[in-house]
């Protein structure tokens, strides 16, 4: 076999083996794009619970204002 021949089958290889290579590696970054990580769903989960938490005292605090503010306008006799 002549050198030449040689040398286009181990380049072919490895070109066909870079390429096997790049696909795996995109398969990959697809599979861990579709489902979120654990700490990126722990995150959120706790970011949620402090909003409703917040929201929850700001609607009792809204509530008190609010009786203030209408007792501060109520007619005084």
């Amino acid at each position: 076999m002549l050198p030449s021949t040689l040398y286009v089958r181990h380049a072919v290889r490895d070109r066909e083996r870079q390429l096997e290579h790049g696909r795996l590696l995109a398969e990959s970054r697809h599979d861990r794009a579709g489902r979120p990580s654990r700490a990126r769903r722990s995150a959120a989960l706790v970011l949620a619970t402090v909003s409703r938490g917040s929201a929850a005292a700001v609607r009792r605090l809204d509530e008190c204002v609010a009786d203030d503010l209408s007792r501060s306008l109520a007619p005084t006799e």
